[in-house]
């Protein structure tokens, strides 16, 4: 029966990924934010392909500004980045540790230094720089908490789901089987759901940014019904000079973060996945 249903879930992904690659071409999302759509859709199928057409697909021309503003939309996008990011770096860090027969410790800590050294240097620095003024080692500086702490949190939920999954599925722990795909499919999934509430209070803060808009200098909004927001963004390689680029507004004032209020945030993202690697422990095995 799991066979029938792992053929019908990469079947599945394989139909999400082809929608999300072909419809996001017309969605006037930012380049980055796209090729994280594509990722969480490879990653999650069907139900990455429905948080695109839920959270990001412009639903009429000229409606994505005020489309992606509410906030749920701006957590999503945030998170979606975290998990597009460093799950690159989670899969490269389990096929590596499978494929040198690591102990199961050794794979998570490989798991987490490849997923957060790729979703913290790449996704969120590199790609992203042009919103800390195109300056590469400021972004690294400005981005370091803010994914430390939600990559804790989405391996608080991985980690558990993939023990436990692998723990009772044969054959899952080598990447050469279709099983060992599918729970880290679910786990990431399972991860993104427990990153969401750490990405709410990070995106709430304004220490992560959510959905953007990006649209060519010489396209307007149909009707002028929808500002173009001030771009807070230095135009780079992923906006362009002849794009524009705009963030809608967080609910309520900027708050500025205190360091005592950023250093329990961070003692709380570890204990929070000190508490899922405990789960794997007792009942995984790990």
């Amino acid at each position: 029966m799991l066979d029938g249903v792992m053929l019908l879930w990469f079947l599945l992904t394989a139909l999400s990924l082809l929608y999300v690659v072909i419809d996001i071409r017309a969605t006037p999302e930012s380049p980055v934010l796209k090729w994280g759509f594509v990722l969480l859709t490879a990653y999650t199928g069907p139900l990455g392909a429905f948080l695109y057409v839920l959270g990001c697909r412009e639903p009429l021309p000229g409606l994505h500004e005020r489309y992606v503003a509410t906030r749920w939309r701006q957590v999503l996008g945030s998170t979606m980045h975290c998990v597009a990011g460093d799950g690159v770096g989670i899969l490269a860090g389990a096929v590596i540790a499978s494929l040198f027969h690591l102990s199961k410790s050794a794979d998570i800590a490989l798991e987490y230094a490849l997923g957060f050294g790729f979703g913290w240097s790449v996704f969120q620095s590199l790609f992203m720089r042009g919103m800390a003024g195109g300056s590469y080692m400021r972004a690294l500086s400005s981005t370091f908490f803010p994914e430390l702490l939600s990559m804790n949190c989405l391996m608080a939920g991985m980690v558990p789901a993939m023990t436990l999954a692998m723990k009772s599925a044969l054959g899952s722990h080598s990447p050469s089987g279709p099983a060992f795909w599918f729970i880290m499919s679910m786990a990431l999934l399972v991860g993104f759901i427990s990153a969401y509430p750490m990405n709410w209070w990070l995106v709430s803060r304004h220490m992560k940014h959510g959905m953007m808009t990006v649209r060519p200098l010489h396209e307007s909004v149909k009707g002028g019904a929808h500002k173009i927001l001030q771009d807070d963004h230095a135009p780079s390689e992923h906006t362009g000079g002849a794009q524009r680029t705009s963030k809608p507004p967080m609910d309520g004032d900027a708050k500025s973060v205190s360091n005592s209020v950023l250093t329990w945030m961070t003692i709380l993202s570890f204990l929070i996945f000190g508490l899922g690697l405990s789960i794997a422990v007792i009942f995984g095995g790990l």
